[in-house]
Parts: structure tokens; sequence; C-alpha cells
């Protein structure tokens, strides 16, 4: 009796570090995560990603940079008081939340936020925390950490299978590239 072979594919990784010297290191991730995530965005599709890090980690710059990675023109600012700013990145909406002000859950309800997560496109939340048990699982999570000034400890988490194929699009660079 002959047994067929069964050979699990390859599986992307399910998290990955890096450590960023300065803010040109941000922007070439926040180009090659726009890149990554082009083809998961496309014909209505969608992804999340929860920003974790404290006051002043680069959350709000990350995601300046992606966004201007993605095509979007015109300011982008943090929406610390509105919560939620949306763009529009091509044929792409983008959704940046930050709930770092968020006290109440009926606001939830009340502002519509439901209906923007189960809408296609990029959602990008900062403090995702102070929204827990009302936010979908995550795609992807970016952890910052600052170690100085300018360098930051970054830690990506995939989720899910968008979020692991969204992985494999980071590579080192810099000096990072020959550790």
């Amino acid at each position: 009796m002959t047994h067929v072979t069964i050979v699990a594919s390859p599986q992307a990784p399910s998290q990955a570090d890096f450590v960023w010297l300065d803010e040109d290191d941000c922007a070439r991730m926040a180009a090659q995560l726009a890149q990554s995530l082009a083809p998961l965005l496309s014909n209505d599709g969608s992804v999340f990603m929860e920003l974790h890090g404290t006051l002043g980690a680069g959350k709000t710059t990350f995601t300046r940079h992606l966004l201007r990675a993605m095509g979007v023109q015109g300011r982008v600012k943090s929406p610390s008081y509105a919560v939620v700013e949306s763009h529009e990145a091509g044929d792409v909406t983008v959704h940046h939340f930050d709930f770092y002000r968020f006290n109440d859950p009926q606001e939830w309800e009340d502002a519509g936020f439901r209906d923007l997560f189960a809408a296609p496109g990029l959602k990008l939340t900062e403090w995702p925390d102070k929204a827990a048990g009302l936010l979908p699982t995550p795609d992807l999570r970016l952890h910052l950490t600052p170690m100085d000034e300018d360098q930051r400890t970054v830690l990506w988490q995939a989720l899910t299978a968008r979020g692991h194929a969204a992985l494999l699009g980071l590579t080192p660079f810099g000096a990072q590239a020959h550790a």
C-alpha cells in the first residue's frame, strides 16, 4: 500500500522584529507595507491593523508615512480629538482611528464605527485597548517601543492569513540587513 506524502505549505511568520534607527527607517518600512497591502486591499479587500505604543512612540508618524506611500495627498493628522480621520488612497478608503480619548462604548454605535470596520479598506487603530471588546480581530499588530529619541524596536504580529501575507513583504534594511 502506498501512502501519499502530505507536505505542508510554508507558512508566513507570525511575528517579525526590527529596529528603526531613525524616521527614515520608519518611512522605508511603511513603503514596504504599502506594497505588501496593495494586493490585499484591491477588489474591495479589507485589512485591520492595531498600532500599540506609548505616547510619542511613533504610531501617527508611521501612519503618516504609510498613507503617503499609499498615495494619500494633503494633511495627515492624528485623529486624537475626532477619533477617526478618513482618507482616500486611490480606490482604497483608509480609516485612521485614535481611541486614546474614547470612554463610552455607546459612542461606538452612535458614531457608526461598526459600519466603518465592516466596510472594505484599511483600518488603522491607535490605542485599541481603549475599545477592547468592540473591535474585530486585527490582521496585524504593530508594537513600537522607543529606545531613545530616534530609535524604535518594532514588533509585528500577524493574527490572520491576510496579516501573514502582509508580513511577507517586510524585509530588513540598513544595519539590520547586515546583522
